[in-house]
């Protein structure tokens, strides 16, 4: 009988253990995705409980009641960090959510899960307008393509899209959305670059982005004639929201970075660009929306394009 040879690893070595983690993240990443993907149908169902303003006012006021702990067990050097950076980045991202909430409400989840995946390959491009980065020639050419795909998608091609070659409001908004988010990137980078002691903990910047989105939401809700209802009595509604709070920030974000840890930013890229397929599925099976074939070929060309948007960025690096 042979002897076992040294080049079998045991399961305890470092590179099996390296492995088994890489396999797990790789699950992880996928399974955000799919968290992330089925927001759009969750939220849109909200939508019908209570007005966008509400919606976004309790949404935020409850993630920032659970992430106040991680608030305060962060320095004071941090906390301050946290509001130098949170709070203009939080005016962006009431703007990314009034857009994209507002989109949601008057177009179909899958047209929105599809179209905010635009902000991939928006990014270079709003590098480019901020940071004077300039992009290569091929990530003008993924441009085209996602425009192209979100001109099928919506209806934006005369005889070949759905619609008649009209946009609607919705798909217009979730758009400007996907633009907001690609600035935000960028303003991301310049705000948390470097920062040393002071710099904040990713759950302590979510929370104070968490504030400026809640108040600001809450504000112009109170200020606009009518104010808001009551709160709405439907279990439905508060099922959306705590899923919301719980699966897609606190969830989500706490994976993500475990994640982040064992894998690679390409792996991490590809499989985070099948978020908007999921979307796309979970609106058809739990919303009952439909896609043409022409609907399918546009979201197919948005995705294609982010993914080798991430592919060709990190290639470059």
């Amino acid at each position: 009988m042979t002897q076992p040879t040294a080049s079998l690893a045991s399961p305890d070595t470092p590179s099996s253990v390296a492995a088994f983690a890489a396999r797990w993240a790789d699950a992880a990443l996928l399974l955000v995705a799919v968290v992330w993907g089925t927001s759009y149908g969750v939220a849109k169902g909200a939508l019908e409980f209570y007005p966008v303003l509400g919606f976004l006012a309790v949404r935020f006021g409850l993630t920032l009641a659970l992430l106040l702990p991680a608030w305060w067990r962060a320095s004071p050097a941090q906390r301050r960090g946290a509001l130098r950076t949170g709070l203009p980045l939080g005016l962006l991202l009431l703007g990314i959510f009034l857009c994209e909430t507002w989109g949601l409400a008057h177009t179909q989840a899958s047209h929105a899960a599809f179209l905010i995946s635009l902000c991939v390959v928006f990014t270079p491009l709003a590098e480019w307008a901020l940071l004077r980065q300039r992009p290569a020639p091929a990530m003008l050419g993924f441009a085209a393509v996602s425009l192209l795909g979100a001109a099928l998608l919506s209806g934006g091609v005369p005889g070949l899209g759905d619609g008649g070659g009209a946009w609607g409001w919705g798909d217009a908004l979730v758009l400007a959305a996907a633009v907001l988010r690609a600035i935000t990137v960028c303003a991301t980078t310049r705000l948390t670059r470097g920062g040393g002691d002071s710099a904040a903990p990713v759950m302590a910047l979510t929370a104070v982005q968490a504030a400026v989105v809640g108040a600001g939401a809450l504000g112009l809700a109170l200020a606009l004639p009518g104010g808001l209802p009551q709160l709405p009595r439907e279990p439905q509604f508060w099922w959306a929201s705590l899923y919301l709070v719980l699966g897609c920030t606190v969830f989500a974000f706490g994976v993500q970075n475990w994640a982040l840890r064992h894998s690679s930013p390409t792996r991490v890229g590809l499989l985070m660009g099948s978020e908007p397929v999921f979307g796309a599925l979970f609106a058809v099976a739990w919303l009952g929306e439909t896609l043409s074939p022409t609907g399918w070929v546009g979201g197919a060309l948005i995705v294609a394009a982010a993914l080798l948007t991430v592919r060709r960025r990190t290639a470059s690096r």
